[in-house]
Protein backbone atom coordinates (compact mmCIF):
# COMPACT_ATOMS: atom_id res chain seq x y z
CA UNK A 1 0.00 0.00 0.00
CA UNK A 2 1.30 3.49 -1.06
CA UNK A 3 2.38 5.67 2.26
CA UNK A 4 -0.18 8.06 3.22
CA UNK A 5 -0.78 11.34 2.13
CA UNK A 6 1.04 14.21 3.40
CA UNK A 7 -0.60 17.89 4.41
CA UNK A 8 0.82 20.58 2.77
CA UNK A 9 1.68 22.98 5.26
CA UNK A 10 1.56 25.93 2.45
CA UNK A 11 -1.73 25.59 1.66
CA UNK A 12 -3.15 25.63 5.49
CA UNK A 13 -0.22 28.24 6.87
CA UNK A 14 1.05 31.51 6.47
CA UNK A 15 4.65 31.87 5.45
CA UNK A 16 5.36 32.91 9.31
CA UNK A 17 2.91 30.74 11.07
CA UNK A 18 5.03 27.99 9.76
CA UNK A 19 8.15 29.63 10.55
CA UNK A 20 7.57 29.84 13.91
CA UNK A 21 5.39 26.69 14.01
CA UNK A 22 8.76 24.88 13.00
CA UNK A 23 11.50 27.07 15.13
CA UNK A 24 13.50 24.64 17.56
CA UNK A 25 14.09 26.50 20.45
CA UNK A 26 17.71 25.80 22.00
CA UNK A 27 16.26 25.88 25.49
CA UNK A 28 12.68 24.93 25.48
CA UNK A 29 13.56 20.90 25.16
CA UNK A 30 16.34 20.87 27.44
CA UNK A 31 14.14 23.01 30.35
CA UNK A 32 11.59 19.93 29.40
CA UNK A 33 13.94 17.49 30.17
CA UNK A 34 14.61 19.02 33.55
CA UNK A 35 11.53 19.76 34.48
CA UNK A 36 10.78 16.25 33.87
CA UNK A 37 13.39 15.18 36.45
CA UNK A 38 12.58 17.65 38.60
CA UNK A 39 9.35 16.94 38.72
CA UNK A 40 10.04 13.24 39.61
CA UNK A 41 12.46 14.48 42.41
CA UNK A 42 9.63 16.43 44.04
CA UNK A 43 6.87 13.74 44.25
CA UNK A 44 9.39 10.96 45.27
CA UNK A 45 11.33 12.99 47.81
CA UNK A 46 8.07 15.19 49.11
CA UNK A 47 6.63 11.55 49.61
CA UNK A 48 9.42 10.00 51.30
CA UNK A 49 9.87 12.96 53.45
CA UNK A 50 5.70 12.47 54.67
CA UNK A 51 6.55 8.72 54.96
CA UNK A 52 9.32 9.64 57.34
CA UNK A 53 6.93 11.98 59.09
CA UNK A 54 4.13 9.52 59.59
CA UNK A 55 3.68 6.06 57.97
CA UNK A 56 -0.18 6.71 57.60
CA UNK A 57 0.87 10.75 55.75
CA UNK A 58 3.12 8.28 53.18
CA UNK A 59 1.00 5.74 52.84
CA UNK A 60 -2.12 8.03 51.52
CA UNK A 61 -0.23 10.22 49.37
CA UNK A 62 1.88 7.44 48.13
CA UNK A 63 -0.96 6.23 45.01
CA UNK A 64 -1.33 9.83 43.77
CA UNK A 65 2.81 9.90 43.64
CA UNK A 66 2.81 6.70 41.80
CA UNK A 67 0.62 8.24 39.13
CA UNK A 68 2.51 11.73 39.02
CA UNK A 69 5.72 9.85 38.45
CA UNK A 70 4.08 7.28 35.94
CA UNK A 71 3.34 10.40 33.81
CA UNK A 72 6.41 12.13 33.75
CA UNK A 73 8.54 8.36 33.07
CA UNK A 74 5.40 8.61 30.17
CA UNK A 75 7.09 12.71 29.61
CA UNK A 76 10.50 11.58 29.22
CA UNK A 77 8.90 8.77 26.89
CA UNK A 78 7.71 11.66 25.00
CA UNK A 79 10.74 13.79 24.92
CA UNK A 80 12.69 10.72 23.52
CA UNK A 81 10.05 10.85 20.75
CA UNK A 82 10.85 14.71 20.05
CA UNK A 83 14.70 13.60 19.83
CA UNK A 84 14.06 10.92 17.46
CA UNK A 85 12.25 13.59 15.24
CA UNK A 86 14.69 16.24 15.95
CA UNK A 87 12.75 18.78 17.97
CA UNK A 88 14.47 18.03 20.96
CA UNK A 89 17.59 20.75 20.06
CA UNK A 90 18.59 22.28 17.00
CA UNK A 91 22.32 21.02 17.12
CA UNK A 92 21.94 17.17 15.97
CA UNK A 93 24.46 15.75 18.72
CA UNK A 94 22.87 17.83 22.34
CA UNK A 95 19.35 16.06 20.31
CA UNK A 96 20.76 12.99 20.41
CA UNK A 97 22.65 12.87 23.34
CA UNK A 98 19.56 14.27 25.27
CA UNK A 99 17.67 11.70 24.01
CA UNK A 100 19.38 8.43 24.37
CA UNK A 101 21.00 9.34 27.84
CA UNK A 102 18.39 11.69 29.73
CA UNK A 103 14.90 10.85 28.52
CA UNK A 104 15.12 7.35 26.45
CA UNK A 105 17.20 5.19 28.70
CA UNK A 106 15.25 6.49 31.61
CA UNK A 107 12.72 3.94 30.44
CA UNK A 108 14.66 1.25 28.85
CA UNK A 109 14.66 2.79 25.17
CA UNK A 110 16.99 3.23 21.93
CA UNK A 111 16.43 6.94 20.10
CA UNK A 112 18.20 5.46 16.93
CA UNK A 113 16.02 1.67 16.78
CA UNK A 114 13.30 3.72 17.81
CA UNK A 115 13.39 6.58 15.45
CA UNK A 116 13.54 4.41 12.38
CA UNK A 117 10.57 2.57 13.56
CA UNK A 118 8.69 5.66 14.29
CA UNK A 119 9.46 7.41 11.31
CA UNK A 120 7.80 4.19 9.63
CA UNK A 121 4.82 4.72 11.78
CA UNK A 122 4.39 7.86 10.34
CA UNK A 123 4.97 6.54 6.72
CA UNK A 124 2.29 4.02 6.48
CA UNK A 125 0.03 5.36 9.45
CA UNK A 126 -3.42 3.20 10.08
CA UNK A 127 -2.34 1.36 6.51
CA UNK A 128 -1.22 -2.27 6.42
CA UNK A 129 2.20 -1.61 7.11
CA UNK A 130 1.83 0.44 9.93
CA UNK A 131 4.21 -1.18 12.63
CA UNK A 132 1.90 0.23 15.30
CA UNK A 133 -1.41 -0.91 13.63
CA UNK A 134 -1.68 -3.50 16.50
CA UNK A 135 -2.26 -1.19 19.20
CA UNK A 136 -5.42 -0.01 17.72
CA UNK A 137 -6.65 -2.55 15.24
CA UNK A 138 -8.14 -4.23 18.85
CA UNK A 139 -10.73 -1.53 19.41
CA UNK A 140 -13.00 -0.96 20.31
CA UNK A 141 -13.13 -4.04 23.13
CA UNK A 142 -15.65 -4.98 25.35
CA UNK A 143 -15.08 -3.45 29.08
CA UNK A 144 -14.05 -7.19 30.88
CA UNK A 145 -11.78 -7.17 28.20
CA UNK A 146 -10.50 -3.70 29.26
CA UNK A 147 -10.53 -4.72 32.61
CA UNK A 148 -8.30 -7.10 32.57
CA UNK A 149 -5.78 -5.07 30.83
CA UNK A 150 -5.91 -2.57 33.73
CA UNK A 151 -4.94 -5.44 36.12
CA UNK A 152 -2.27 -6.40 33.91
CA UNK A 153 -0.51 -3.19 34.13
CA UNK A 154 -1.37 -2.61 37.56
CA UNK A 155 0.07 -5.67 39.20
CA UNK A 156 2.92 -5.22 36.96
CA UNK A 157 2.22 -8.50 34.84
CA UNK A 158 2.62 -6.10 31.69
CA UNK A 159 5.85 -4.74 32.81
CA UNK A 160 7.35 -8.16 33.62
CA UNK A 161 6.74 -9.50 30.17
CA UNK A 162 7.66 -6.79 28.11
CA UNK A 163 11.19 -6.51 30.66
CA UNK A 164 11.77 -9.87 30.99
CA UNK A 165 11.38 -10.36 26.59
CA UNK A 166 13.98 -7.38 26.64
CA UNK A 167 16.20 -9.11 28.78
CA UNK A 168 16.53 -12.07 27.53
CA UNK A 169 17.17 -10.58 24.16
CA UNK A 170 19.94 -8.19 25.73
CA UNK A 171 21.17 -11.60 27.30
CA UNK A 172 21.22 -13.55 23.99
CA UNK A 173 23.70 -10.65 22.63
CA UNK A 174 25.76 -10.38 25.81
CA UNK A 175 26.68 -13.99 24.87
CA UNK A 176 27.34 -13.12 21.46
CA UNK A 177 29.30 -9.67 22.32
CA UNK A 178 31.58 -11.85 24.58
CA UNK A 179 32.01 -14.76 22.55
CA UNK A 180 32.31 -12.26 19.58
CA UNK A 181 30.18 -13.51 17.58
CA UNK A 182 28.01 -11.90 14.89
CA UNK A 183 25.77 -12.34 11.75
CA UNK A 184 28.72 -11.38 9.08
CA UNK A 185 31.44 -13.68 10.90
CA UNK A 186 28.88 -16.43 11.70
CA UNK A 187 25.39 -16.04 9.25
CA UNK A 188 24.79 -19.44 9.59
CA UNK A 189 24.17 -19.36 13.15
CA UNK A 190 21.83 -16.54 12.84
CA UNK A 191 19.36 -16.50 15.54
CA UNK A 192 15.45 -15.19 15.29
CA UNK A 193 14.90 -13.87 18.09
CA UNK A 194 11.65 -12.59 19.61
CA UNK A 195 12.40 -9.79 21.43
CA UNK A 196 10.53 -6.77 21.85
CA UNK A 197 12.69 -3.91 23.05
CA UNK A 198 10.74 -0.92 22.57
CA UNK A 199 7.59 0.94 21.30
CA UNK A 200 6.27 3.91 19.86
CA UNK A 201 6.78 5.43 23.31
CA UNK A 202 10.06 4.43 23.45
CA UNK A 203 8.99 2.29 26.04
CA UNK A 204 10.15 -1.48 26.52
CA UNK A 205 7.65 -3.60 24.64
CA UNK A 206 5.57 -3.40 21.66
CA UNK A 207 8.12 -2.65 18.63
CA UNK A 208 9.26 -4.83 15.33
CA UNK A 209 11.02 -8.11 16.78
CA UNK A 210 14.80 -8.36 16.85
CA UNK A 211 16.13 -10.56 14.05
CA UNK A 212 19.44 -11.16 14.27
CA UNK A 213 22.74 -11.58 16.71
CA UNK A 214 23.29 -7.88 16.04
CA UNK A 215 20.58 -6.66 16.79
CA UNK A 216 20.36 -8.66 19.79
CA UNK A 217 23.51 -6.58 20.65
CA UNK A 218 21.89 -3.55 20.31
CA UNK A 219 19.05 -4.92 23.02
CA UNK A 220 22.01 -5.24 24.98
CA UNK A 221 23.40 -2.06 25.36
CA UNK A 222 19.73 -0.87 25.52
CA UNK A 223 19.57 -2.97 28.40
CA UNK A 224 22.88 -1.57 29.96
CA UNK A 225 21.80 2.39 29.61
CA UNK A 226 18.41 1.69 31.61
CA UNK A 227 20.57 -0.28 34.06
CA UNK A 228 22.94 2.81 34.46
CA UNK A 229 20.30 5.09 35.12
CA UNK A 230 18.48 3.13 37.27
CA UNK A 231 22.01 2.73 39.25
CA UNK A 232 21.95 6.67 38.91
CA UNK A 233 18.44 7.06 40.58
CA UNK A 234 18.93 4.94 42.92
CA UNK A 235 22.54 6.52 44.29
CA UNK A 236 20.91 10.20 44.06
CA UNK A 237 18.13 8.39 46.34
CA UNK A 238 20.55 6.29 48.89
CA UNK A 239 22.22 9.87 49.06
CA UNK A 240 19.14 11.98 50.15
CA UNK A 241 16.21 10.67 51.37
CA UNK A 242 16.82 6.76 51.48
CA UNK A 243 15.00 3.98 49.77
CA UNK A 244 12.01 5.65 49.10
CA UNK A 245 12.24 7.64 46.51
CA UNK A 246 13.83 4.91 44.32
CA UNK A 247 11.33 2.31 45.07
CA UNK A 248 8.29 4.83 44.13
CA UNK A 249 10.32 5.67 40.78
CA UNK A 250 10.63 1.72 40.34
CA UNK A 251 6.81 1.03 41.47
CA UNK A 252 5.68 3.38 39.26
CA UNK A 253 7.70 2.10 36.21
CA UNK A 254 6.29 -1.45 36.81
CA UNK A 255 2.72 0.21 36.60
CA UNK A 256 1.46 3.56 36.78
CA UNK A 257 3.59 4.15 34.03
CA UNK A 258 1.95 1.56 31.87
CA UNK A 259 -1.49 1.89 32.02
CA UNK A 260 -0.75 5.49 31.32
CA UNK A 261 1.62 4.41 28.32
CA UNK A 262 -1.78 1.87 27.03
CA UNK A 263 -4.30 4.96 27.68
CA UNK A 264 -1.99 7.18 25.37
CA UNK A 265 -1.64 4.48 22.86
CA UNK A 266 -5.41 3.78 22.45
CA UNK A 267 -5.95 7.49 22.89
CA UNK A 268 -3.92 8.88 19.61
CA UNK A 269 -5.19 5.97 17.43
CA UNK A 270 -7.93 3.40 18.10
CA UNK A 271 -11.10 4.19 16.35
CA UNK A 272 -9.97 6.47 14.16
CA UNK A 273 -9.85 5.90 10.48
CA UNK A 274 -7.79 3.22 9.04
CA UNK A 275 -6.59 2.86 5.32
CA UNK A 276 -8.62 6.54 4.42
CA UNK A 277 -6.49 8.93 2.35
CA UNK A 278 -7.05 11.92 4.61
CA UNK A 279 -4.25 13.05 6.50
CA UNK A 280 -6.78 14.81 8.74
CA UNK A 281 -8.33 11.50 9.92
CA UNK A 282 -5.60 9.32 10.85
CA UNK A 283 -4.77 10.44 14.52
CA UNK A 284 -6.71 11.73 17.26
CA UNK A 285 -6.24 14.78 19.19
CA UNK A 286 -7.27 14.57 23.08
CA UNK A 287 -8.01 17.95 24.61
CA UNK A 288 -6.40 17.72 28.61
CA UNK A 289 -7.39 18.92 31.96
CA UNK A 290 -5.21 20.26 33.96
CA UNK A 291 -4.86 17.29 35.84
CA UNK A 292 -4.67 15.01 32.97
CA UNK A 293 -1.90 17.50 31.46
CA UNK A 294 -0.32 16.29 34.87
CA UNK A 295 -0.82 12.70 34.42
CA UNK A 296 -2.01 11.33 31.00
CA UNK A 297 -0.74 13.50 29.32
CA UNK A 298 2.20 15.53 29.86
CA UNK A 299 4.42 17.94 27.20
CA UNK A 300 1.17 18.47 24.85
CA UNK A 301 1.26 14.47 23.78
CA UNK A 302 -2.37 15.10 23.23
CA UNK A 303 -2.19 16.84 20.12
CA UNK A 304 -0.90 13.92 17.93
CA UNK A 305 -3.37 14.74 15.22
CA UNK A 306 -1.10 17.74 14.85
CA UNK A 307 2.05 16.00 15.38
CA UNK A 308 0.83 13.65 12.48
CA UNK A 309 -0.26 16.43 10.21
CA UNK A 310 2.67 18.38 10.83
CA UNK A 311 5.45 16.12 12.67
CA UNK A 312 8.47 19.08 12.17
CA UNK A 313 6.30 21.18 15.08
CA UNK A 314 7.88 20.74 17.85
CA UNK A 315 5.53 19.36 21.00
CA UNK A 316 5.46 22.91 22.93
CA UNK A 317 3.79 24.62 19.53
CA UNK A 318 1.09 21.97 18.77
CA UNK A 319 -1.15 23.71 21.10
CA UNK A 320 -0.88 26.73 18.67
CA UNK A 321 -0.98 24.32 15.11
CA UNK A 322 -4.26 23.17 16.62
CA UNK A 323 -5.61 27.10 17.87
CA UNK A 324 -4.75 27.74 14.21
CA UNK A 325 -6.01 24.50 12.50
CA UNK A 326 -9.73 25.09 14.18
CA UNK A 327 -9.54 29.17 13.38
CA UNK A 328 -8.92 28.22 9.69
CA UNK A 329 -12.25 25.82 9.68
CA UNK A 330 -10.17 22.07 9.80
CA UNK A 331 -12.14 20.87 12.88
CA UNK A 332 -15.07 18.69 11.55
CA UNK A 333 -12.14 16.81 8.95
CA UNK A 334 -10.25 15.88 12.55
CA UNK A 335 -10.96 13.44 15.17
CA UNK A 336 -11.10 15.25 18.25
CA UNK A 337 -11.94 14.40 21.78
CA UNK A 338 -13.26 16.55 24.76
CA UNK A 339 -10.88 14.21 27.59
CA UNK A 340 -9.36 10.91 27.88
CA UNK A 341 -12.95 9.97 29.69
CA UNK A 342 -14.51 10.23 26.26
CA UNK A 343 -12.13 8.47 24.63
CA UNK A 344 -12.27 5.23 26.81
CA UNK A 345 -15.72 5.10 26.51
CA UNK A 346 -15.32 5.42 22.96
CA UNK A 347 -13.24 2.06 22.65
CA UNK A 348 -15.02 0.28 25.17
CA UNK A 349 -18.36 -0.79 24.12
CA UNK A 350 -20.47 -3.87 25.15
CA UNK A 351 -20.13 -7.20 23.18
CA UNK A 352 -23.15 -7.26 20.88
Amino acid sequence: MPAVKAAKPNEVFARDEWAALTRVSRWHGLWLTLHGWLMVALVTGGTALLWQWHWLAGLVVTPLALLLVGGRQLGLSILMHEAAHGLLHPKRKINNFVGQWLTGSATGSDLHSYRAYHLTHHRYTQQSEDPDLGLSAAFPTTPASMRRKIIRDLTGQTFLKQRGNQFAVAWKGLKAMLSGESDAAAPAKRDTLAGTPLNRNGAAGVAAPVVDLDGAKRTTRTVGRFLLIQLAVLLVSLATLGIIPFLIWLAALATTFQLILRIRNIAEHACTTAGGDDPFSHARTTYASWWERASLAPYWVNYHSEHHLFMGVPCYNLAEANRLLIEKGYGPRMTLAKNYGEVMRTVTQPAA
